[in-house]
């Protein structure tokens, strides 16, 4: 009986010599196949490598204008897409309004503007504190002081008095449309790029150099990022280097975009500054930011 039974185990495992081993074999497959569904679970819960836009809660108004923009890597100089990004085509499709741009910038370099050209009044330059001659017998013209604006080293008449201030609010939507404005014209003129975050591998800003120069990013280059605590290699490869610059999502403005000739967006910054735009430009209390300026108007 005991014969028959060995037979039969060999028919049956013919590669196992004892029942132990059997089990052994089974647990192993199981775990196997355990740790093959859970690695197809953490591929399944990667992201998606083409990011759609959500339309339901702001409609664009013209869905057939909608952009696209890859997402590249920072994590080597070799450039590598790593996904599609949709992007949404009221924010990076609106009509490039340069006369709102120029506002824009017009506004950017006055309102911080103070100036201090200062000019003296009759009253404050000094002398002239008696009648220069009496009024009367000299044959001259009558004056009652030297200090007085007609005489040379006299007083001055509206002269500019400091500091003066020359700041002005732009009306609100006209800052709204120069973001999107100016958003749309570095998209459509290949100077928008999108990369998955700011966690380069090293604090060496020769890897910077080399990133700009593979990636043909231009001469100067803008790091936008969500958060206003950037990570600290980034900060240490870009602190020696005058043409790149760091900037949270939330100061980003059309001057700055401007002054740079590349603007490197991280995917979290498009989504919050789409997230933003899309607010100001769909909210319900829009007439009373037409309103007269309002130090607290954001």
């Amino acid at each position: 009986m005991l014969k028959f039974l060995n037979k039969t185990r060999q028919l049956l495992y013919p590669n196992v010599r004892n029942l132990s081993h059997t089990v052994t074999a089974c647990q192993s497959n199981a775990a196997t196949e355990i740790t093959s569904t859970a690695g197809k679970e953490t591929l399944a819960s990667k992201p998606a490598l083409i990011l759609p836009q959500n339309y339901a809660e702001h409609a664009p108004v013209s869905r057939s204008a909608a952009r696209q923009a890859w997402i590249e890597n920072v994590d080597a100089v070799a450039e590598r897409k790593i996904g599609l990004m949709e992007l949404h085509p009221d924010v990076f499709a609106a009509q490039p309004r340069v006369d709102v741009i120029q506002e824009n910038i017009e506004w950017q370099r006055k309102y911080r503007y103070v100036s201090m050209a200062h000019t003296k009044t009759r009253a404050e330059v000094r002398g002239g504190g008696r009648k220069p001659w009496p009024q009367k017998g000299m044959g001259r013209a009558r004056h009652g002081s030297i200090r007085s604006p007609l005489f040379k080293g006299g007083g001055v008449i509206h002269g500019p008095r400091s500091p003066t201030t020359h700041f002005y609010m732009l009306p609100f939507y006209k800052r709204v449309m120069g973001l999107t404005s100016t958003l749309s014209v570095k998209l459509a003129q290949d100077d928008l790029h999108i990369i998955e975050d700011v966690e380069i591998p090293t604090k060496d800003a020769q890897f910077i150099r080399d990133l700009i120069k593979e990636r043909n990013w231009g001469p100067s280059v803008l790091i936008v990022d969500k958060h206003d605590v950037f990570p600290e290699n980034i900060c240490y490869a870009t602190d020696s280097i005058g043409y790149v610059n760091l900037m949270p999502a939330y100061g980003l403005n059309v001057y700055s975009m401007l002054k740079h000739d590349t603007l490197v967006l991280t995917v979290e910054a498009v989504k919050h500054l789409e997230e933003r735009l899309l607010y100001q430009l769909h909210r319900n209390d829009g007439a009373s930011k037409q309103t007269k300026l309002k130090l607290d108007q954001v």
